[in-house]
């Protein structure tokens, strides 16, 4: 079983000042409302991606350490965006934690989604203090 990566992998206090925002990934526009709230509430500042390959775009160009990944979105599906960015990311100095995101939460799930290269999974939905300790 692939471990996931330490929080301390991420570097909080540079997201935390808005140098390097959080990318979420995640269609759902009550969802991106939620989870955006949250992390505004954290302190933290995220810049939003619609669909797989907007994440993997924005990921292309710009270095995120964290990427909240919703796992069911239209275009490209979460596990298909992470393994792009990890490919991109694999030839460079950086590399995003990557945090699968999923509504459908089934048994099985996290083993599932940190073999095919996810960091760590969260459930959806998740509250203010969930989101806290993940980050």
């Amino acid at each position: 079983m692939v471990e996931p990566v330490a929080a301390t992998v991420v570097d909080q206090a540079t997201m935390a000042a808005g140098q390097s925002p959080i990318l979420l990934a995640e269609d759902n526009p009550i969802n991106r409302k939620l989870a955006l709230g949250q992390l505004r509430k954290l302190g933290y500042t995220a810049e939003v991606a619609e669909n797989g390959q907007i994440a993997v775009d924005k990921a292309l160009v710009d270095y995120y350490p964290l990427i909240l990944m919703d796992i069911q979105m239209p275009v490209m599906d979460g596990i298909t965006a992470m393994q792009q960015i990890r490919a991109a990311q694999a030839v460079g100095e950086r590399r995003s934690v990557i945090v699968a995101v999923t509504a459908n939460a089934m048994e099985g799930d996290r083993e599932r989604f940190l073999a095919a290269g996810m960091d760590d999974y969260q459930s959806k939905p998740y509250g203010v203090e969930q989101l806290r300790s993940l980050l």
